[in-house]
Formats: C-alpha cells, sequence, structure tokens
C-alpha cells in the first residue's frame, strides 16, 4: 500500500512527537484505520517531507513521531498566479483542485460584472476554508510540498490594479496572440480567467489599462473550468516544467 501522505501545519522537527488535526487524525485513523507502528510521510509547507511512525492511534487522536527529513523539491520554475472569477458549485473545486496538481503558486477568487456566484460574507469566508482544504488535499495527493495559497476573494479591478512585475495575461476568444508567441524566458505570470459569460467590454479593456495581454487558445470556446486548466498546462509546457 502506498505510505500516505499527510499536511502538518505547523513546522516539524526531527526526533519530536506530534498530534495530527482533526481532519488528519479522521483520514488516518477512520478511514484508512491505520495502527501503531505504521508509517506515514508527513509535510509542513517548508519543500522538506519527513517520514513518521504512528506511536498512538483511535479514532480521535493520532500521535506520530518524527523519524527523518529529506529535501523534496517539487515546485515549477514558473511562478504562476491564477486569478479566477468564481464559477458555481463543484466547478470552482475542480479549478482549485486540477490547477494545483498542475503547479499554480496562488489562487485568488475574484467577483466580476457576470460572475454568477453571489455570497455573503460568512458564507464566503466557509468557502475559503474549504478551498484551502482542497489544496491541501491536492498537494497530499499529487506530492507538492508547498501548499499554495486560497487568497481572500475580491473584485476584479482591485486584483488587477495590484502590484506584480511578472507577465499579465487574460484569456480572450478574440485575442491576437498565443501563449507560443509569448517571448522567453518568463518566470512569474498573472492569469485570469474569466467568467463563464465572459468578462464585459468594460473589464477588457480596464484590464488592458492594467498592464494586461490578451491571448488566445485556439479555434474553439472552452468551458471556464476547461479554459484555466488548458491555459496552465500550455504555460507549464512553455515556461515551467512539464513537457
Amino acid at each position: 500500500m502506498r505510505i500516505p501522505r499527510i499536511f502538518h501545519p505547523e513546522s516539524l522537527t526531527v526526533d519530536s512527537e506530534i498530534f495530527l488535526d482533526e481532519d488528519a487524525a479522521n483520514h488516518v485513523g477512520r478511514v484508512l484505520r491505520m495502527s501503531t507502528g505504521q508509517r506515514l510521510e508527513l509535510f509542513d509547507g517548508s519543500n522538506l517531507t519527513f517520514a513518521g511512525e504512528i506511536t498512538q492511534a483511535d479514532k480521535k487522536r493520532v500521535q506520530v513521531r518524527v523519524l527523518t527529513s529529506q529535501l523534496d523539491d517539487r515546485e515549477s520554475p514558473l511562478h504562476l498566479h491564477l486569478g479566477q472569477v468564481m464559477s458555481r458549485g463543484e466547478k470552482m473545486e475542480f479549478t482549485i483542485q486540477k490547477s494545483i496538481e498542475l503547479g499554480v503558486n496562488v489562487i485568488t477568487p475574484l467577483f466580476s460584472e457576470r460572475c454568477g456566484v453571489k455570497l455573503d460574507a460568512e458564507r464566503l469566508a466557509k468557502k475559503i476554508q474549504q478551498w484551502q482544504k482542497i489544496a491541501i488535499a491536492a498537494c497530499e495527493q499529487c506530492g507538492r510540498n508547498r501548499v499554495p495559497e486560497i487568497r481572500a476573494a475580491m473584485t476584479l479591478e482591485a486584483w488587477c490594479a495590484e502590484a506584480d512585475d511578472g507577465l499579465k495575461l487574460n484569456l480572450y476568444p478574440r485575442a491576437s496572440h498565443s501563449i507560443n508567441t509569448l517571448p522567453l524566458p518568463v518566470e512569474r505570470i498573472r492569469l485570469l480567467i474569466g467568467p463563464e459569460g465572459g468578462l464585459s467590454t468594460d473589464e477588457i479593456s480596464m484590464t488592458s489599462q492594467h498592464g494586461f495581454t490578451d491571448i488566445l487558445l485556439g479555434p474553439r470556446v472552452l468551458r471556464t473550468e476547461t479554459t484555466a486548466l488548458t491555459a496552465i498546462t500550455a504555460l507549464q509546457v512553455r515556461f515551467g516544467d512539464l513537457g
């Protein structure tokens, strides 16, 4: 059986004894039914992995001894910040999960004129927490040892106006540039993905004023969640570590 990978939100040190948090303990103790003496792989976001051995396990608490550590850098040389206008239901969760598997470093949920998601502050805060848990689970699955940040939601214009020394890209079906025409090298990209109905004319004009370049993926119109993953894959092939 593959050794389970578990994220621990606090820094780990060799020879220490730690308790897994509630979600991790539930997964290890109840779902996987692991017991004393079995091994885990732990990571804490530092780009290190830690071998651990369970020293106590029941349905509510799992204690682990940290045995060894090693550097395990699986991060792409391309730093990608995804600005995703929020989509409904599982589409947003799918985008977050898969974009993290593909190497995105930061995700900011956005509101735009045609955003179909309407949430009050309390429900939005709960969504952000849920999406951060999805990010952690994606890292546990795909082997990344740094957990991308899911930032607080903000308006499209505020996000576009933030200072950023990277290349700024907006996916637009009538753009004249493609990813293959972008100049090399590129180390940082801020990628904007609009809503299911697309950005309005005023919003497209606004992104241009903030230094965004419109790019085209191809001749077909893609759904918003397909657009994000296709663009990230193409950018990682050209500038990152896929290929």
